[in-house]
């Protein structure tokens, strides 16, 4: 049985992208190369490990399993292989899945003072609300509230802790009243979110007495933009929710009103979170370096 490291790396590449030609794409070769190189690994190992269609492909149950055995120690091996042939600055690729909502690190100043501070690093940040295994998806790290991370993750704050803010426009509440409760919201034309199409709206979330809840707003106009609902609300159309990082700039110029206060507690805020390995590479361990002095620098 021979598979070699190159072979298995794209092996990952197919896995993740359920393609050949998104994976060539990726790794930077041809489709061909891709599968020659999947098919040769295939027969040296005497088992399928791909069903090919015109479009699309998907791991067998064996390729399922490869996959899982090998995606976190060939991580392992990448970065201890970066490590001992990589001399001076930090380089390479770094790739970061970050959620929608981070507007502490989607803003601009933080990546944009790491990436000068970095030259030799190239920032790939994916904006996805997935929860998905950022190991499985060939990520280097993450960024999400604490509350959704994976209890096997290393985890450092990037922000405070933080809450949710409701907001309409001044015009909108003249219209339409102010509500007072949150339940007061079933009266309301809402602008609600959701990751995905295939996926409920996301239901409020309050506080009331000491007790929490959440609630169907029923949302008349749903997304999954966070800029949309901004902009939709910004038009008088209706109550939205959404990070108090992101719509306190708006209030402070009277764009929006800040509504039912204190029924919206406070939670862990944003994290940058990676896996749990002996082996960092030198580009994570930039980032992560990089993170704790911004906070220190802003005062979050």
């Amino acid at each position: 049985m021979d598979a070699d490291l190159n072979s298995l790396r794209f092996f990952l590449a197919v896995a993740k992208e359920r393609n050949f030609r998104a994976a060539a794409d990726h790794l930077g070769v041809t489709r061909s190369a891709v599968s020659q190189t999947i098919r040769r690994l295939e027969d040296n190992l005497g088992i399928a490990l791909v069903q090919r269609s015109t479009r699309s492909v998907r791991l067998t149950e064996a390729g399922e399993l490869l996959h899982q055995q090998i995606v976190g120690p060939l991580s392992t091996v990448g970065a201890a292989l970066e490590e001992v042939a990589t001399d001076g600055p930090a380089r390479g690729v770094l790739r970061v899945a970050v959620t929608s909502i981070a507007e502490q690190f989607l803003s601009g100043p933080l990546i944009s003072s790491f990436v000068e501070a970095h030259p030799g690093i190239t920032l790939d940040v994916t904006v996805t609300d997935s929860e998905s295994d950022i190991v499985a998806e060939g990520f280097d790290a993450g960024v999400r509230l604490g509350e959704v991370i994976e209890q096997d993750m290393v985890a450092i704050p990037l922000t405070p802790p933080q809450r949710q803010m409701v907001v309409a426009t001044p015009r909108y509440l003249e219209k339409h009243g102010q509500p007072k409760h949150p339940r007061d919201l079933l009266e309301h034309l809402c602008i609600g979110w959701r990751p995905a199409p295939n996926v409920v709206p996301y239901r409020w979330e309050f506080r009331d007495g000491g007790r929490d809840f959440d609630l169907a707003v029923n949302p008349r106009i749903t997304t999954n933009d966070m800029l949309l609902m901004i902009r939709t609300a910004l038009a008088d159309t209706g109550i939205t929710i959404g990070m108090e990082g992101t719509m306190e700039r708006y209030i402070a110029r009277g764009e929006f009103v800040s509504l039912l206060d204190e029924f919206l507690p406070s939670f862990p805020g944003f994290y940058l979170y990676f896996p749990n390995r002996r082996n960092q590479s030198r580009k994570l361990r930039a980032l992560i370096e990089h993170v704790r002095s911004f906070e220190n620098t802003v005062g979050s």
